[in-house]
């Protein structure tokens, strides 16, 4: 008589089929049923596939996000980052498979998770403020047409002042720069003083000492218990600040700490035609600024962004 599977099993890591190395977890596919997932990770991805239209963005993908993670998602381009991000966040619904956020479905804890997307959909030109664009971080915790109390603009103030936009709120959005927005936008999320942090590509085309001040912020956030799942394109931000990494090219390729980013078996997995060696030397070709599916209408915004002062 076979013995039935031990539910609590650790199964072993995948394996390269061509070379038969042992590759880092979790791999497409990887089992993640142990009952204690739910209870010990902000976040558990089982077996998802999501897509757009009749288009696959994600297939087969398992993953737990243990809470505290300060995890960077890396991989090329309509690979399917921003898709795992918007299936976390309760924004697209996944074909197969189930997703666990925060312990329950995903949107059931909306007001415990901020989502920042890559390229907001605003209109630069809409008498809107730096203030005002904080405090929509909030209005989740309000009830219907309540102002905001004392407690939130406290919080609003605090925000902006930990990014170095306090003197900047009430400059008007649009005459920012876009290292300056992006600042703005963590302050709206920090705003929100959430469990859980979804971000794409926060640090983007931002000036070195912006990527640093965004990244202190978020180092510090993880460190107060907060989780942080970030998109991003800078292979050496993943590997300086970060401390996992999730690779993911439609499905989970690795997942481990942040020096799998000099993996170049895991870089070559991850990045396929994507990826050169000259003179021993890794070369990533890769568009840093893309969406899975950008929505009509979506606007990007990058430093030097014309009319926009610094």
């Amino acid at each position: 008589m076979t013995d039935a599977p031990d539910p609590h099993a650790v199964h072993a890591p995948p394996r390269d089929l061509a070379t038969g190395r042992e590759l880092p977890a979790y791999a497409a596919g990887h089992d993640l049923t142990l009952d204690h997932l739910a209870h010990h990770a902000a976040v558990v991805l089982q077996g998802i596939t999501a897509g757009y239209d009749e288009r696959v963005a994600l297939e087969d993908v398992s993953v737990a996000i243990p809470t505290g993670s300060l995890l960077a998602v890396f991989g090329p381009n309509g690979g399917g980052k921003s898709t795992l991000l918007k299936v976390i966040a309760g924004l697209l619904s996944p074909w197969e498979g189930t997703v666990t956020v925060l312990g329950a479905r995903p949107r059931v804890h909306a007001r415990r998770v901020a989502y920042v997307p890559q390229a907001e959909q605003v209109d630069w030109d809409f008498p809107v403020t730096c203030w005002d664009v904080v405090s929509m971080g909030r209005y989740p915790s309000l009830g219907p047409f309540r102002g905001l109390r004392a407690v939130d603009r406290e919080a609003v103030g605090a925000a902006l002042g930990i990014v170095g936009m306090a003197d900047h709120a009430r400059t008007q959005i649009g005459r920012l720069s876009g290292g300056q927005r992006r600042r703005v936008f963590l302050a709206r999320a920090l705003a929100a003083e959430p469990d859980l942090y979804l971000l794409d590509e926060p640090v983007t085309g931002v000036d070195p000492t912006t990527q640093e001040d965004l990244m202190e912020i978020l180092v510090a956030e993880a460190a107060r218990g907060r989780t942080v799942v970030a998109t991003t394109h800078d292979l050496a931000a993943a590997a300086e600040h970060f401390r996992q990494v999730l690779a993911v090219n439609r499905t989970v390729i690795a997942h481990g700490p942040s020096s799998l980013v000099l993996d170049e078996q895991v870089l070559a997995r991850t990045y396929g035609g994507h990826l050169l060696v000259l003179g021993g030397s890794t070369v990533l070709l890769d568009d840093a600024h893309h969406h899975d599916e950008s929505p009509r209408g979506e606007q990007h915004f990058h430093e030097g962004d014309p009319g926009a002062h610094r």
